[in-house]
């Protein structure tokens, strides 16, 4: 007899297989996250091996626990959520297979080519132009699978939460096109279309966008489904989340020349930018608001239910972190946070208070529906983990921001003759201790990935036959008076 789980409504092999590789490849990105943050305190860890040095090591982080570890959680919610709420199955098993082997196939080309120093060198854009090529296939079949999903949907409308997909998945196609577009010269080098102050532009049009987009509105629409399902709760309010979709996707793509204050981009595009920024904050604000007030009602919740309080917490650094972003594109503001640490600090408490947790809250609730099981194999390890990662996170982001503003002010202080107070070097000194703590967050946050790992290995292994999942479940789209 077939079981629930394989029932040919829906095609959840796909889901299954991103959903343990979001766990594996976060492991991984944040296991090299806590190398180089080791590095900046004992230099001698990058052990004089060039594929070990801090320069080749940073971007294969970032392309680790972005596009590896927050793709993955991408690519099985949107698979999982998508046919869920269209109440039909993928259009193709054979294209869903092709996405998923393409996907980690991109990921291992990027682990072993960033480590040799094959990199364009555009920041969260490093890989070279065969790998470029690759992920556009990759994405437009992602495109494919999803969209012609969504066109033989058994439901009247479309759910909020593709609508975010959507956005995400058809802004970064774009972005990633447009921006790679460049001159071959080998197999492993080229160069960019573009030239000078017109490629820092599409650069971080790009690069701010990716953010925008990848880091956003894709986990946007992680919310938008797995807030209510776990709160057993509708979203707040429907119509302020269709608000909130069109007002992000009409300003977002604006904010991008504010990373490049003080340059040689023209002072209008840089003003245009902080403005953007600055309109921000109400759609982010809005966002957050829906999600947090969904538990209206079910407050209580969080006292027992520690994958709620994933969600709900990731929610809350969502909102500081773009209530922050704008804040540091103001131009008076940016003339001390611009370059220092301040900025590591604000990527980070996006990066791992938003993305990370509100992934980890959404794995935890897919995997015992994936695995036929009642429930994680222990909630208490779940609870363990939520301490670790919110301790870690304000450890990480609380250091780099003091660090950053002891940065600011020693840069930009004169003695009376106008010469500088301080030397680079003794900045560095100076932020030696932050590299410390920052060091100590970051390795709690990936010991919590760890035990992640761990009590999905003993919930997919276990044999306990009580545990059976019931595959009928309410749906999140009702909708608030």
């Amino acid at each position: 007899m077939t079981s629930s789980i394989d029932q040919p409504a829906y095609n959840y092999k796909v889901v299954r297989q991103f959903t343990v590789m979001t766990v594996v490849w976060g492991v991984v990105g944040m296991l090299v996250g806590v190398l180089i943050a080791g590095q900046l305190v004992w230099p001698a860890l990058n052990f004089d091996v060039p594929w070990l040095s801090f320069g080749r090591l940073r971007p294969l982080h970032t392309n680790a626990v972005i596009f590896a570890f927050g793709g993955c959680a991408l690519f099985a919610s949107s698979l999982f959520v998508v046919q869920r709420t269209c109440q039909t199955r993928l259009i193709s098993d054979r294209l869903a297979a092709v996405v998923f082997w393409g996907w980690q196939l991109v990921i291992v080309l990027a682990a072993i080519s960033l480590p040799l120093g094959y990199t364009s060198g555009k920041e969260y854009a490093e890989l070279e132009w065969p790998i470029d090529i690759l992920i556009a296939v990759v994405w437009v079949s992602y495109a494919i699978l999803f969209f012609g999903t969504i066109t033989r949907r058994k439901t009247s409308h479309i759910y909020v939460a593709n609508w975010f997909f959507g956005a995400f998945i058809v802004t970064v196609a774009v972005l990633h096109i447009i921006n790679s577009l460049a001159v071959p010269v080998s197999l492993t080098k080229s160069y960019s279309v573009y030239a000078g102050a017109v490629d820092a532009m599409v650069q971080w049009w790009y690069g701010h966008n990716a953010v925008g987009f990848f880091l956003t509105a894709g986990f946007l629409g992680i919310m938008y489904y797995f807030v209510p399902k776990q709160a057993e709760r509708p979203v707040y309010s429907y119509r302020l989340s269709i608000v909130h979709f069109w007002s992000l996707i009409a300003v977002y793509i604006w904010a991008g020349p504010h990373h490049l204050h003080f340059t040689a981009l023209p002072d209008w595009a840089q003003s245009l930018g902080m403005v953007m920024s600055l309109l921000l904050l109400a759609p982010s604000w809005g966002g957050m608001i829906n999600g947090i007030m969904t538990l209206s009602g079910a407050w209580h919740k969080l006292r027992t239910d520690p994958i709620l309080r994933f969600l709900v917490v990731s929610l809350s650094f969502y909102g500081m972190s773009t209530f922050e972003g704008p804040m540091m594109s103001i131009k008076t503001v940016n003339s001390l946070s611009h370059y220092t640490d301040w900025t590591i600090g604000h990527v980070h408490s996006g990066a791992l208070g938003w993305v990370a947790m509100i992934s980890i809250g959404c794995i935890y609730h897919l995997v015992p529906i994936m695995f036929e099981r009642e429930r994680m194999y222990s909630i208490r390890m779940i609870n363990i983990h939520f301490w670790m990662s919110t301790i870690g996170t304000v450890l990480y982001i609380a250091s780099m921001w003091v660090n950053g503003i002891i940065q600011g002010l020693m840069w930009r202080a004169y003695n009376a003759d106008s010469s500088l107070s301080y030397s680079f070097v003794q900045s560095v000194e100076a932020s030696y201790p932050g590299y410390v703590v920052r060091f100590i967050g970051g390795a709690i946050f990936t010991a919590g990935m760890l035990l992640m790992a761990w009590n999905l290995y003993l919930t997919v292994t276990r044999t306990d036959t009580d545990d059976e999942t019931t595959t009928e479940e309410k749906t999140p789209e009702a909708v608030s008076a």
